[in-house]
């Protein structure tokens, strides 16, 4: 968790990411399937890169970090995989979105119980990945609702995932500046 607090910033990051990318969604319902796909693909390269850049710091504190780092991996492979065949159906998209944000959900589940202690930041960090694994259920389960409703809901999604992250990513910072006072 004192790597979370260190890097608190990046934290914020993929919070602002996530409420812009949210924004564009329902902001522009109209926009062609393939500049949804490229503004999925950016996010969760700018998600993935940042996740990995936190398993860097984590190894070097001898940390967890091999989770932080699985999630970057998949991250960008799925940017990887949204950029090589931009013509990919919907179907095949939303069942992406939807494993993307089931195996995020998850390890930020995992991350939440292994710091549990520390109170608050560990319940918006499960919140955060209770909120990834609904999302990713409800695709899953209507991957037929329609092209509008499912923009609907990414980006109600990534506006709830990116408020939490911010949140998380205040307490933090707040958490990081009671460490170097102490």
């Amino acid at each position: 968790m004192g790597l979370l607090a260190k890097r608190w910033w990046a934290v914020m990051i993929r919070g602002i990411a996530a409420i812009l990318f949210g924004l564009a969604a329902l902001v522009w319902p109209g926009p062609t399937l393939a500049f949804l796909i490229a503004l999925f693909g950016i996010y969760v390269l700018i998600d993935g890169v940042f996740a990995i850049a936190a398993a860097i710091e984590a190894t070097q504190r001898d940390a967890r970090w091999w989770p932080l780092a699985l999630e970057g991996v998949l991250g960008i492979l799925a940017a990887i995989a949204v950029f090589a065949w931009p013509g990919l159906t919907a179907l095949v998209l939303l069942y992406l979105i939807a494993a993307w944000a089931i195996v995020t959900g998850v390890f930020e589940l995992a991350a939440a119980i292994q710091f549990r202690d520390r109170g608050g930041e560990a319940f918006l960090m499960g919140l955060t990945g209770i909120v990834s694994v609904i999302f990713g259920l409800l695709l899953v389960f209507n991957p037929g609702s329609g092209a509008l409703a499912v923009l609907w809901l990414i980006g109600i999604y990534a506006i709830i995932f990116g408020v939490l992250l911010l949140g998380l990513s205040r307490q933090l910072r707040g958490w990081q500046k009671r460490m170097v006072e102490a």
